[in-house]
This record gives structure tokens, C-alpha cells and sequence, in this order.
């Protein structure tokens, strides 16, 4: 007999709990505010509207249903099952920050503070909860496949990403690899640089445009269900030993970019999770590229 669905809500810890840890007390984190031109009021206030919100999901489960509650800190640690429905409430970026951990299972975006969050991947309102966890599970029903971008070591470690994945010094210093991608002429290059980036049409509104805008890239930004993602790499370094001439290009389904260690350490991380990152040692590859799996949106 097949499981009834589980609705798994993804949170994270509000700035006026993290401010509560920090400080002991609401009249100390008040006074911490203070100091700095701000007040605690609004602060509390987005508190409150993120657990109302949770509640108004929470309530909005089917009785057969089985629900779950995860913390964004938690999430690495957290397994999620085929039949869950995933419902992430807060910001876009948590969006981003769960879908490396899903494979293939619907997310619902909620968005706690419309007017305060782009929403970009958080899209729907506390009170269509109800009707879009019916549509997760319904036949035929509306989602975009978002494209991902993978990385894989030669060691079979593995990472997935939303937005983009960098690779760099784990203290930001410089990195140094030898770099090369399906389809070049010519030998890998050996660079020196702080980092690469390699970004999909959903991150293109973020890190990855900054990049493309700076450098006036000819090159055509991806669109989030587009299976083609884009490269740079910052700021590398001319020298008698490394070269600049392969800092950008773009990925299309099937090819991969790889990069050599050739640094004492380099670290590999998706969305800005540098704590959940893959550690290279000299001489370990990583090829980067398209992931097999995609973030199902719920629409």
C-alpha cells in the first residue's frame, strides 16, 4: 500500500530569533538595534508574520496527510522522501538553499512579507496553501522544471545548486587549477584566479548577472527552464605560468566544464551554503554541467 503524501514546510530561523540567541533577551536585542538606527518593532513584526504564516500552512494539510517541520540548518541532515510535498515558507533564497536536497519531488513556494521578497521562487499567498497542496499531487499538474547545475568530483562527491555553484579558495585567496571544457581547442590552461562561477537561468538574477553585466557579455542570459548554463571566471591573473584567454563560455546539455586542483585546497559550494561545501585537494578534478534532476516549482 503506497504512502499517503507528506507535506514537509521548510523555515528558517527569523533575524528576531537569531537576534534572541545572540543577545539573551528581548529589551538586549532591542537596545543592540538601537545603537545601530534601528528599532526592534518591524523586526518583531516580520517574526510574527513568518510564524502566522506557518501556522496558516500548517493548518492547511490534508487530515490524511503526514507533515513534517525542517529548519533551513537543518536541512543537510534531513531525509526527504518520494511522495513529499515540499512547502518552503520565507525567502527566495530558501528556495534555493533546499532544492540541492530534493530529487524530482514538488515545491511550493510561500512567500511570508509579499512586498518585502522579490518573489521570485516563493510565489503564492498563506491562504492558496490548501488548493496548491491538492495540485502537487494532482494528475497533470502545473510546475516548471527550474534547470540545475551539478558538480561531480573524481571521487564521486557530489553537489547540487539552484542558482550557481563557485569554486575558490576556501579563504578567498587565490585559487590555482587548470581548466578546460568539452569542446575546447587546445590544452587545459592553468590559471590563477579568485574563483569560477557557474550559474543557471534561475541565477541569472542574481550573482551570475552581476558577473555577465560586468564583464558586457555578448552572450545571452538563460531563462530558468533553459537547459544551458553560463561560466566566469573572477578576476584571473596573467603570469609567465597561467593565462586569461578561457575566462567565460556556456554549458548546453551534454558538456561539462573541469577544472584540475592545482592549490593546496579548494573549496566547491551551491547558493552560498559554504558550509555544506566539497573540499579538493592538489591534483582532484571536478566537472561541472547540467544536472540530471531539476527543481519542480509548483505554479
Amino acid at each position: 500500500m503506497s504512502l499517503a503524501p507528506r507535506a514537509v514546510l521548510v523555515h528558517r530561523r527569523t533575524e528576531y530569533e537569531e537576534l534572541l540567541a545572540r543577545h539573551g533577551t528581548h529589551g538586549q536585542a532591542a537596545f543592540f538595534l538601537s545603537s545601530r538606527g534601528r528599532s526592534i518593532d518591524e523586526v518583531h513584526r516580520r517574526h510574527e508574520r513568518t510564524h502566522q504564516a506557518l501556522r496558516q500552512v500548517a493548518a492547511a494539510v490534508p487530515l490524511t496527510w503526514r507533515s513534517s517541520r525542517v529548519e533551513r540548518a537543518d536541512l543537510d541532515r534531513f531525509l526527504f522522501a518520494p511522495e513529499d510535498v515540499v512547502v518552503v515558507i520565507g525567502q527566495d533564497g530558501l528556495v534555493a538553499n533546499t532544492a540541492k536536497y530534493l530529487r524530482g519531488q514538488p515545491v511550493v513556494g510561500i512567500d511570508t512579507d509579499p512586498g518585502y521578497n522579490p518573489g521570485v521562487l516563493v510565489r503564492h499567498r498563506c491562504a492558496d496553501a490548501a488548493a496548491l497542496l491538492r495540485a502537487a499531487t494532482a494528475a497533470g499538474s502545473r510546475t516548471e522544471e527550474l534547470t540545475m547545475v551539478e558538480a561531480v568530483a573524481d571521487d564521486t562527491q557530489r553537489l547540487l545548486a539552484l542558482n550557481e555553484i563557485y569554486l575558490g579558495s576556501p579563504g578567498h585567496q587565490t585559487a590555482r587549477y587548470r581548466l578546460g571544457s568539452d569542446g575546447d581547442n587546445g590544452p587545459d590552461e592553468a590559471q590563477a584566479s579568485s574563483g569560477v562561477l557557474v550559474g543557471t537561468g534561475t541565477g541569472a538574477t542574481g550573482w551570475l548577472r552581476s558577473l555577465w553585466q560586468e564583464r558586457g557579455s555578448p552572450t545571452q542570459l538563460p531563462a530558468p527552464c533553459e537547459r544551458r548554463l553560463l561560466w566566469f571566471v573572477r578576476e584571473a591573473w596573467p603570469s609567465p605560468t597561467t593565462g586569461t584567454t578561457k575566462v567565460a563560455g556556456e554549458l548546453e546539455r551534454g558538456q561539462a566544464l573541469q577544472l584540475t586542483v592545482e592549490s593546496d585546497r579548494i573549496v566547491v559550494f551551491g547558493d552560498g551554503m559554504e558550509g555544506d561545501a566539497l573540499e579538493l585537494t592538489r591534483g582532484q578534478s571536478v566537472r561541472l554541467g547540467i544536472a540530471a534532476t531539476s527543481l519542480h516549482l509548483v505554479t
